[in-house]
């Protein structure tokens, strides 16, 4: 996916970063040592080969003169820091930093370098798959992301960022940031602001039920999973993480009936739990307002070049509306 946020650099650039991560005895020689790894949407990430033949992947922060939204400022940062937690309190395989620079010196940009998970993507290669064979690999991300959502920590918000006590609070913030980015662009959501705010105060008190900040990956789809013989050998991308509810994971959306972009069932199974409680769809519906308001308005800051993922959202964001009660006269 094309995006200004993609901070992309000369081969003799990257050579000094692999010298600073690796030292000089591991830079590759020649051009043809760098790979950029395209389906992301964010953050620009290239696969590198070192002199002894080792991969690693390399991934840089948008560049300073590209506005981006308040809940992505200082993102990477949340990631690494996220990496570092998933491998010191679980069992669930993710990369390992092998280097973080948040310096800005070689470049106007924090980076870092991490190991390569092996495989292929899943969200690409399950498409060709037989139905039972992707159930069976969405189950197994659901219990992956079971196991990531007992760590417990000491509040609620974003990685990097002052905790809150409360979920309803911490939450509110969070919906009333991306509010604020789509009115600083102008971004028309088919809804006025004070409409969508209205839907989601409405429903606010729903938040109160959650007391246990929750690591909350929020991003978990089946393209942020590596997979070898129909294993998953990695989870990858975890810029995105909360402390949380977990019925804000990715893999709820579809168990909600909201998108079926996952097997919503074959996730349950792997996760361990029934469908969600009418008191959790409640919550769940919030939480799919926030994430379609997100993929409308985050199309103004990353200067797509197609309509495609506006066209997607909008009828979803009208549907998650409309899921709370307000529909369009």
């Amino acid at each position: 996916m094309e995006s200004i946020t993609k901070y992309r650099q000369t081969p003799e650039t990257l050579r000094r970063m692999i010298e600073r991560a690796y030292g000089e005895g591991l830079v590759p020689v020649g051009d043809d040592f760098a790979v950029e790894l395209g389906h992301g949407w964010f953050n620009v990430a290239y696969l590198l080969r070192l002199a002894d033949g080792r991969q690693v992947v390399l991934k840089i922060a948008p560049p300073p003169e590209v506005e981006v939204m308040t809940y992505e400022v200082d993102a990477l940062a949340g990631e690494v820091a996220a990496i570092r937690l998933i491998e010191q309190r679980t069992s669930v395989p993710v990369p390992h930093v092998d280097h973080y620079d948040p310096t800005c010196e070689l470049i106007e940009a924090p980076w870092f370098v991490m190991t390569c998970v092996p495989g292929a993507n899943l969200g690409e290669v399950g498409e060709g798959w037989a139905p039972e064979r992707v159930a069976a690999a969405t189950r197994q991300l659901g219990t992956l992301n079971a196991e990531l959502n007992r760590i417990v920590g000491e509040g609620f918000g974003r990685f990097g960022r002052t905790l809150r006590s409360g979920w309803r609070e911490a939450f509110t913030e969070i919906v009333e940031d991306v509010l604020v980015d789509g009115e600083r662009r102008g971004v028309d959501l088919g809804w006025s602001y004070e409409e969508v705010r209205a839907a989601f105060a409405e429903h606010a008190a729903s938040l109160e039920a959650v007391t246990e900040p929750r690591f909350v990956e929020w991003d978990l789809w089946p393209s942020n999973a590596m997979v070898v013989d129909d294993r998953i050998t990695g989870i990858i991308d975890h810029e995105r993480a909360f402390w949380a509810d977990p019925i804000l994971e990715a893999g709820f959306v579809a168990a909600s009936g909201a998108t079926a972009w996952m097997d919503g069932d074959a996730y349950l199974a792997g996760y361990g739990r029934e469908a969600l409680t009418e008191e959790e769809l409640v919550r769940r519906r919030l939480y799919n307002l926030h994430l379609f308001l997100i993929m409308v308005i985050e199309t103004y800051y990353r200067g797509h070049t197609t309509t495609d993922q506006l066209d997607l959202a909008k009828p979803l964001l009208d549907k998650a509306m409309a899921e709370l009660g307000h529909t369009k006269s």
